[in-house]
């Protein structure tokens, strides 16, 4: 029931929570943990502008107008309190997708929506059948832009650029899920989401 509600109301681009009117439905929210994954991530990839970020998800809003995020985490896609979104981790940046493509909002949010309940993607493979993070939000985006990519697919690249050595965190990792590191596999990371042309980035943080 919770999912049709959210469904229902993915056209409303107001907010009833005063310390977060700042954000629309269809927001991106990136956060820049400090977890031994989340400095992983960082160590290999790039953000706007030089910034660092581990983590992106997606802004929605239910029948009463209270925001939540959609994202893949630990637990597979799920829907989180914004506030309870923002209290986890540092959110370094907000986006916003550019006034030519908010017509694929509503379709976007009701894609990563339907996604609830999704395994997460430890191993961080394209189109496996679960998702992490990034993944949600590109393919969200890839079928509301009816299957033409929105943001971009790149070869991932798990090694320290100043060394050209994989990354310690990199390595332990999968060898906990005894598998190769997939280095040059396409995909996506927060980052690279975050340099996208079609989106317009900004300083948020909970006080907001």
């Amino acid at each position: 029931m919770r999912k049709i509600l959210f469904i229902l109301v993915l056209l409303h681009y107001g907010c009833s929570n005063a310390s977060h009117c700042g954000l629309q439905v269809g927001d991106l929210l990136f956060q820049s943990g400090n977890g031994s994954l989340s400095r992983a991530i960082k160590e290999v990839t790039k953000g706007a502008d030089g910034r660092s970020f581990s983590h992106v998800g997606m802004v929605a809003a239910d029948s009463g107008g209270r925001l939540w995020v959609v994202e893949a985490a630990g637990g597979g896609v799920q829907l989180t309190p914004v506030d309870s979104f923002t209290r986890r981790g540092a959110v370094a940046a907000a986006g916003r997708v550019k006034e030519a493509y908010k017509p694929l909002i509503p379709d976007a949010v009701a894609f990563a929506v339907r996604q609830t309940g999704t395994p997460y993607d430890s191993a961080y493979l394209y189109s496996n059948g679960m998702y992490y993070c990034s993944e949600l939000i590109y393919d969200a985006f890839l079928y509301a832009n009816c299957g033409t990519p929105f943001f971009s697919l790149e070869p991932m690249t798990f090694k320290v650029p100043a060394t050209g050595e994989f990354s310690a965190g990199w390595t332990a990792h999968y060898e906990k899920l005894h598998i190769p590191v997939p280095e040059g596999e396409p995909g996506c990371n927060p980052g690279g989401l975050s340099r996208s042309e079609k989106i317009e980035l900004w300083e948020f943080s909970a006080d907001n």
